[in-house]
């Protein structure tokens, strides 16, 4: 079951990887480096932001991991009409840029989670 999920979870990501295309005329590096930007101002004082490291708030995984949960479309959905999830989080909406640069920041950085 496990192998399952983790599969399903790699093909999504395969396909968000396409589903994320750079703007007009900026290209994925810039737009990554401004989705880790918004990160680090965002999300960082729960979540680990970055390749490595724990997250400061035990119950906020790592971003590096949530690719494999939450597949880029259904993530940047969320992002835009405001995330629900189940542990308290801060309200917050990004626009439609900024979660377009914030996905391609986060499938820059993923890695399947720890089993």
């Amino acid at each position: 079951m496990v192998r399952l999920m983790l599969a399903a979870a790699a093909a999504a990501l395969a396909l968000t990887a396409c589903a994320a295309p750079a703007e007009e005329g900026v290209s994925r590096a810039a737009l990554a480096d401004d989705g880790r930007a918004i990160a680090e101002a965002q999300c960082a004082s729960c979540h680990a932001v970055g390749e490595y490291g724990a997250s400061p708030n035990a119950a906020a995984p790592p971003l590096r991991y949530v690719l494999a949960e939450h597949g880029g479309e259904v993530l940047a959905e969320e992002l835009i009409n405001g995330i629900q999830v189940a542990h308290p989080m801060p309200d917050f909406q990004f626009n439609p840029q900024g979660v377009d640069a914030l996905i391609v920041y986060l499938q820059s950085i993923q890695e399947p989670p720890p089993s």
